[in-house]
């Protein structure tokens, strides 16, 4: 028989009043069946206690649905709706409490020491039996809960397989059939008895009782009694007390009270006034009291590098820019923003790229700006490692915001703007003294010239939409900058310093600004969104391939790009499909992360893609760089080709393994 054929009898639901009613009438009875189910392993002590715990837990808070009731054979044999509530939590809870510890699993209720009721001092078990009751207890010791609660059910609460079956499947047993077939093989004499069990458990010099006939009443017959379950030996509610370890409660009290004579002790001392062993102990003085945390703190040592120093400068970064900004000269806000940098409160909403240290500056920082912006005032400071930026709205201090982003190495193109604010969808910068033009280019649109994009006295420019707070990608507008020496693109990845889009191989990248990188760029720049706010400093794309495809379907092109970050760590490489058509856009191919290939150490690329021809034939592509002797592809798909290029025919969903033999000999995996 299945639980899938037992269908509970309707009842009504049930309320809190009637299970409160049903337990505390049959609490005794309850309390037993749970003392049965439990494994003995626990010890009769814990036992008991645990047994009583689940009952007092069963009570439902609500009123719920009516539980499975068995049908009623005869107006006398209904059960209780509240009482076939409460058995049936009482042998939820039991069963879970049989179930072993995992090491990182969470342990449920039912498997904790109980916290009610708790007992001091004394060891509570029940009356001890005879020969037949000790028998009966190691019996159930060996069957699993399961078996035990099916045990209980027939024995105790005369139930049929047919109700057994159903009240364990509602009580959650995970398999109640093999409950009943492990009682079945104990009767039919598959598993040795508990008069077997009492002889091989005696051991060498212990002489065994000698075995009673089977009877109706003994565990080694038909398992239906309900004698022995009923006898005192399993009541947990006449019990019998012990005191518990004299000798290591007298050890643990004396523990207990010098460990508390000594935290009295020690609170004393720490609380001594003074400058001796007072509240913060050995430490050193607090932050404030430091000489060199005052320095950081003090707005008038803050460094503010004259106009005329970067012309004569042989580098051009950050330690160059001037001062800027018609508050700069604020002490009270330069001073907050120092210490909302050295100790930012709860309030002040935080961030900071990958990789880049929140803590306090070592030092008085380098000031770059300080002004009002839209509505708020912003304070940019540099550190040498870190571009910090500290914002809060003009009227009032409530909603500051302090922002950090790595910026070492940033130099020349690195160093030519800043994010001052992020509002409304658009992006402001803060351009460097160098920068004598700025302008406007949407990298999905490369034959439109960019428009200009005036800036004030101090170098913040006017409002542009930002791709990074965008929802889609109809546009991307990128700040492109004129230095003297040429035109640069930079990207708002999120972060405060824009990142530097590149074009051409590892080694010898240029500005994205030429017609061919354009081209390019307005394909693949919305694969940008993947590397939004992971402290990126550059992004390269590289034509690393170009590929005749089958059928006569034209000629495509495969791209690498790959991005760098300020911490060195981190990069990502992405290899893109680039169809005939130049208004698809580039079909991701493969992306890797913290991988040298396509970059300056590993500048070889190898990449592979499925691709349905217009015709509807389905091929392998592979495509490597220049040094690319031969292509190969196995598994589902075998063919090699002589070049750094393959097509071989395949089916539709097919998967393959790519390596390429490069010009030296050596053998080079495919990116995935």
């Amino acid at each position: 028989m299945s639980t899938q054929d037992l269908v509970p009898s309707p009842v009504g639901p049930v309320d809190v009043e009637q299970a409160e009613a049903a337990l505390v009438e049959r609490y005794p009875r309850l309390v037993r069946i749970a003392y049965l189910v439990l494994p003995p392993a626990m010890g009769r002590n814990r036992r008991v206690l645990t047994a009583h715990a689940l009952v007092q837990r069963a009570l439902p808070r609500r009123r719920v649905p009516g539980p499975a009731v068995p049908e009623a054979r005869r107006p006398e044999d209904a059960v209780d709706p509240g009482y076939a509530y409460v058995r049936g939590e009482v042998l939820r809870q039991a069963l879970v409490a049989g179930l072993p510890l995992r090491r990182f699993a969470v342990p449920r209720r039912a498997q904790l020491p109980p916290l009610l009721p708790q007992v001091w001092g004394l060891r509570l078990f029940p009356r001890a039996g005879g020969a037949d009751e000790l028998a009966l207890d190691q019996l159930l010791a060996g069957l699993s809960a399961a078996a035990r609660a099916a045990y209980v059910l027939r024995g105790l609460e005369r139930q049929g397989d047919a109700e057994v079956l159903r009240v364990l499947a509602a009580a959650g047993a995970a398999d109640p059939e093999s409950a009943l077939a492990e009682l079945a093989a104990l009767e039919e004499g598959e598993v040795p008895g508990p008069a077997e069990r009492v002889a091989a458990q005696a051991g060498p010099g212990r002489t065994p009782a000698p075995p009673a006939a089977p009877s109706p009443a003994s565990p080694a017959s038909r398992l239906g009694g309900a004698s022995l379950l009923e006898s005192p030996e399993f009541d947990p509610c006449t019990l019998q007390a012990r005191p518990g370890d004299l000798l290591r409660r007298r050890q643990h009290g004396r523990a207990v009270l010098v460990g508390a004579v000594a935290l009295l002790v020690c609170g004393a001392l720490l609380g001594l006034p003074g400058d001796g062993w007072g509240r913060n102990g050995a430490a050193a003085p607090s932050y404030a009291r430091n000489p060199a945390a005052e320095a950081a703190l003090d707005p008038a040592k803050v460094k503010r590098v004259a106009p005329a120093v970067w012309p004569g400068a042989v580098r051009r970064d950050f330690s160059v820019w001037p001062a800027r900004g018609e508050l700069t000269g604020d002490a009270p806000l330069l001073r907050r923003a120092l210490a909302v940098w050295a100790r930012p409160g709860g309030a002040v909403e935080s961030s900071a790229t990958p990789g880049t240290p929140v803590g306090p500056p070592m030092g008085p920082p380098q000031l770059l700006f300080a002004g009002r912006v839209d509505a708020a005032r912003v304070v940019l400071f540099h550190d040498g490692l870190r571009i910090v930026r500290y914002a809060e709205p003009v009227e009032g201090t409530a909603g500051a915001a302090l922002d950090f982003a790595r910026a070492d190495g940033a130099e020349g193109p690195g160093a030519s703007a800043v994010v001052v604010t992020r509002a409304a969808g658009n992006v402001r910068y803060l351009t460097a003294p160098w920068v004598t033009g700025t302008a406007v280019r949407d990298l999905l649109m490369p034959g439109k010239a960019p428009w200009a994009l005036g800036r004030d006295a101090h170098g913040v420019t006017d409002a542009v939409p930002s791709p990074a707070l965008a929802k889609g990608c109809a546009r991307w507008n990128t700040l492109q900058v004129a230095d003297g020496s040429g035109g640069r693109l930079l990207g708002d990845l999120g972060e405060l310093v824009p990142a530097r889009l590149l074009w051409g191989p590892p080694g010898a990248p240029v500005d994205a600004t030429g017609r061919e990188a354009r081209a390019v760029w307005a394909r693949t720049a919305c694969q940008l969104t993947t590397v939004l706010g992971q402290g990126v400093g550059s992004v390269r794309a590289w034509r690393f391939a170009r590929q005749s495809l089958p059928e006569g379907a034209g000629r495509a092109a495969w791209v690498c790009t790959r991005a760098e970050t300020w911490r060195g760590t981190g990069s990502r490489v992405l290899a893109q499909f680039l169809s005939p058509d130049p208004k698809v856009p580039a079909a991701p191919a493969a992306r890797a992360q913290d991988v040298p290939a396509c970059g300056v150490r590993e500048p070889r690329v190898l990449a592979g893609a499925l691709w349905q021809a217009p015709a509807g034939g389905w091929y392998v592509l592979a495509a490597g760089g220049p040094d690319v002797a031969s292509v190969e592809v196995t598994g589902g798909v075998t063919a090699r080709a002589e070049g750094a290029t393959l097509a071989a025919k395949a089916g539709a969903g097919a998967r393959a393994e790519l390596r390429a033999t490069l010009e030296d000999g050596r053998r080079m995996p495919a990116l995935r």
